[in-house]
């Protein structure tokens, strides 16, 4: 049976909607995050050497990283119903995006979370403002910018799309999820890419995704209805 170990509000909520999208039989062991510092605990480096989730165990078999885990499951229980033909330029796109989620559109994302964690970290009032304005001077000359060039791409390619391989749900739709919700979830750049927030709603609407909200629990990056 494959083992998931599942973190709280991480990008392990995708490889659990992903088990339950291919109706596999799993088991979920549940780690919480250490509530001084948000990060994983350290029972988790006694799975894996760096302590992060998501990580699954299958056959003795032990594998990290989201795009690693959604590639295999997909491959090894999923090829049938979760993955383009190997034998067009469908399965390079579906390699593409599955890339392209952790590799560039995740990066920029992850960055403005950190520097917003900076910014309400607890510090002397006298240095607070100074952070706040070497904060505000990264979002308003970099990552802002970056951020909207990225969904501005990933929206056009909707406009002509109804799943971002083309008109077949696949696992590439699965991994872009969560960098995806994550942005929608600032209420400013839902308002912005009307078509990337439709789009988070239907991967929300699938019922292996509700279902795996069942099982994971609290996501704070899940639908609010």
């Amino acid at each position: 049976m494959i083992t998931l170990h599942y973190l709280e509000d991480s990008r392990a909520q995708r490889i659990l909607w992903l088990l339950e999208e291919l109706k596999l039989d799993y088991k979920l062991v549940r780690y919480r995050r250490d509530d001084a510092t948000g990060l994983a605990p350290a029972s988790l480096k006694k799975i894996h050497g760096l302590g992060k989730s998501p990580v699954i165990t299958d056959d003795g078999f032990t594998l990290a990283e989201s795009g690693a885990i959604i590639d295999y499951l997909s491959q090894r229980y999923g090829a049938a119903t979760l993955l383009p033909a190997r034998d067009g330029h469908d399965w390079w796109q579906y390699v593409y995006w599955l890339h392209y989620a952790e590799g560039s559109l995740m990066p920029p994302l992850l960055m403005h979370y950190v520097f917003e964690r900076v910014k309400r970290a607890p510090m002397p009032f006298f240095i607070k403002p100074l952070v706040g304005k070497i904060v505000a001077g990264v979002n308003r000359a970099f990552l802002d910018e970056q951020i909207r060039t990225h969904l501005n791409f990933v929206a056009d390619h909707l406009s002509c799309h109804e799943w971002i391989n083309g008109s077949q749900f696949t696992a590439a739709d699965i991994q872009m999820s969560f960098p995806l919700e994550t942005a929608m979830h600032n209420p400013a750049l839902a308002d912005s890419f009307p078509r990337l927030r439709a789009y988070v709603n239907a991967l929300q609407a699938r019922p292996a995704y509700r279902k795996a909200l069942q099982a994971g629990g609290d996501y704070r990056y899940g639908p609010t209805n």
